[in-house]
């Protein structure tokens, strides 16, 4: 396995799989360009060290269908201004278009195929559309860790094509940042948990209990543990078939010391809506037909003590439906608390998904130690997975 640091890319065409999965407007505007800011490091490396490159992508969910507003035309622009050079596009990721285009760039060029996935060989893992890809580059770079966790054709298969292959700078920052967390902690380490479902998240938080001095569970997750507590939780989100593994969660804490923190309360309303009546209560005491949305102000309270206190944070899934402006407070003060306390000197790594969209969303993604760009292959490889992308590379 070669280095991206100390490799030589002087007339090299480097075929570099990059994450542009990114939003776009009903006008096909790039929205968030986080994850095409990630990759410029890497491109540039190639760039300045004398090699050209190849981008590729997918972009959306096309379902083997070309289909225009899945097309990654509509992004050129943003990453040619990223980029600081003009940004070739081929109309196809693999045949005649790729590989004229792919021949004809030059030491310092740039060029992005179209979407990988208006193949289903891509996503596949089909041997045959891997060579075809491998086949215009020289050197192979993935640098897409949020596809890492999928033995797709373009990250798992493809590398085996190839004598000279590398992570890019995303990916290793990504693994960096892992190890931080899982191997090389500082106490107390706190763990916060959100999102909708326990089952997302099991392995993530059986592994975390052997590293944690505190375990936070917010968001629409927590009321399956209020229900296995026995609490009256009205009409909010409940795993009910996992309230034995509710149960099992809270006692294997306690035998591992750990501090399990529930939210001693919610913001709950009439129903799944911003204009619906809202109220406060009790977790354990919630009214019949109504829902908790987002954690409550004792809650915020607590959680936010105690991550002032923390060393070493990780966040993986929001406290409630932040998306809304009446419930995103709790997330909101949640981002705040994580940021003060990387400020005091914490380590803090945001996992991805809507934890990362949080952030970006109340303006601290400058104000944190680390942002993933993969949401389920962080949480995998978190969680001791061997992901196939990495191992593809590595083998």
């Amino acid at each position: 396995m070669q280095n991206i640091e100390t490799f030589d890319f002087q007339d090299k065409k480097a075929l570099i799989r990059v994450d542009f999965n990114v939003p776009l407007n009903s006008n096909f505007e790039v929205t968030d360009a986080t994850r095409i800011n990630a990759a410029v490091p890497t491109i540039k490396k190639v760039l300045a060290g004398g090699g050209s490159v190849i981008l590729m992508s997918h972009l959306g969910r096309p379902k083997g269908e070309k289909q225009d507003k899945f097309s990654l035309k509509h992004i050129v622009a943003t990453v040619s201004e990223k980029l600081g050079v003009p940004v070739q596009f081929a109309e196809d990721c693999i045949g005649t278009a790729a590989i004229e285009a792919a021949g004809k760039i030059k030491s310092g060029e740039a060029l992005l195929l179209e979407n990988l996935r208006f193949y289903n060989e891509e996503t596949e893992g089909d041997v045959v559309f891997a060579k075809k890809l491998a086949d215009l580059g020289d050197v192979y770079i993935n640098d897409a860790f949020g596809t890492a966790h999928r033995a797709h054709a373009s990250t798992a298969i493809i590398a085996s094509f190839f004598k000279d292959k590398m992570f890019g700078y995303v990916i290793e920052n990504e693994l960096e940042a892992a190890q931080k967390v899982v191997e090389n902690s500082e106490r107390p380490f706190t763990a916060i948990m959100g999102g909708a479902k326990i089952s997302d998240k099991i392995l993530l938080i059986e592994k975390l209990l052997d590293k944690v001095d505190n375990l936070i569970i917010g968001g629409g997750m927590s009321y399956t543990f209020f229900k296995a507590l026995g609490g009256e939780i009205g009409a909010s989100l409940v795993e009910s078939d996992k309230l034995n593994l509710a149960r099992t969660i809270l006692e294997l804490a306690k035998e591992k010391n750990v501090n399990l923190c529930l939210p001693t309360d919610s913001i709950i309303a009439s129903e799944f809506s911003n204009d619906a009546n809202i109220s406060g209560s009790e977790n354990t005491s919630i009214p019949s037909g109504w829902m908790g949305l987002d954690i409550g102000p004792k809650a915020i309270e607590e959680f936010s003590a105690i991550i002032k206190k923390s060393k070493t944070i990780m966040w993986n899934g929001p406290m409630g439906v932040f998306e809304m402006s009446n419930f995103e407070n709790g997330t909101k003060s949640v981002a705040q608390a994580i940021a003060g306390a990387t400020e005091n000197g914490a380590y803090s790594l945001i996992g991805g998904g809507d934890s990362a969209a949080a952030i970006n969303k109340f303006n601290y993604q400058d104000k944190v130690s680390y942002i993933s760009t993969g949401g389920g292959a962080l949480l995998e490889y978190l969680e001791g997975k061997e992901l196939p992308g990495l191992k593809a590379i590595r083998d």
